[in-house]
């Protein structure tokens, strides 16, 4: 009898962030397939029985190929049983989900999403800032940092990232982001335009780092380090300002 895959969001990886849904969910699952950054103790709420299986990818580590994670999924579900996909922050987001949906659906497996709270809004929470502002900051805009080679994306839409009003999340752009800061720079974006560097947010390793996109592009230049991290720029990365 074929099983039922529930996506669960797990949210940047403070467990108290977990939705009350998400906790039921991995409480009765009888396997769980999560990524890194989903892990630790977010998983004390599986059953001692259910089994626990990493599939997490990270950038620059071994890491098993994406249509092996769709297809272990589906092998999964088609044992019988409840099936969890543990997805860090919201699997929506940047999280591979639609191809894994692709696969269920192929398969003739049923599904469910869990969102979960997504890192831009954890960090954000954490910095003590909001994402938007009236007339100062009317829009957000996420963007991934990286293609699938790893490089900084050839088609961004360059004009609307150097929008001064909005506020930009990147997403897996430590190592591409001082070719994204120029590129922006030479399209009109100031050089002063606060900047914030958000690395293992919602973990004991969390730090917030703050400067402009010129200071952030040097660091990052230099050193970028191996912790998960976003990058925001615009009008709020540099905080509430004083009444």
């Amino acid at each position: 009898m074929t099983g039922f895959v529930s996506f669960v969001g797990a949210g940047p990886g403070d467990p108290e962030l977990l939705t009350l849904k998400a906790v039921d969910r991995l409480k009765r699952a009888d396997a769980i397939l999560y990524d890194d950054l989903a892990a630790g103790p977010i998983l004390s709420h599986a059953q001692p029985a259910a089994d626990l299986v990493g599939v997490g990818k990270r950038a620059g580590r071994a890491s098993p190929r994406q249509h092996h994670v769709s297809r272990l999924l589906v092998d999964y579900a088609q044992g019988g049983g409840r099936i969890v996909r543990l997805k860090s922050g919201d699997g929506g987001l940047f999280g591979r989900l639609e191809e894994e949906l692709i696969a269920l659906h192929e398969a003739g497996i049923a599904f469910e999403i869990v969102p979960g709270v997504a890192s831009p809004l954890a960090a954000a929470a954490a910095a003590g800032i909001p994402l938007t502002r009236r007339l100062t900051a009317r829009r957000v805009q996420f963007v991934t940092g990286h293609d699938v080679s790893g490089q900084l994306p050839a088609d961004l839409d360059l004009d609307a990232l150097a929008d001064p009003l909005a506020c930009t999340v990147v997403f897996m752009g430590k190592r591409t982001f001082p070719a994204l800061a120029r590129a922006l720079i030479e399209t009109g974006l100031a050089p002063d335009t606060p900047a914030m560097l958000a690395e293992a947010v919602g973990t004991p390793e969390q730090v917030l780092t703050r400067g402009t996109i010129s200071t952030l592009a040097d660091r990052l230049a230099r050193e970028v380090g191996d912790k998960p991290a976003l990058i925001f720029y615009g009008p709020l990365a540099d905080g509430v300002p004083d009444a």
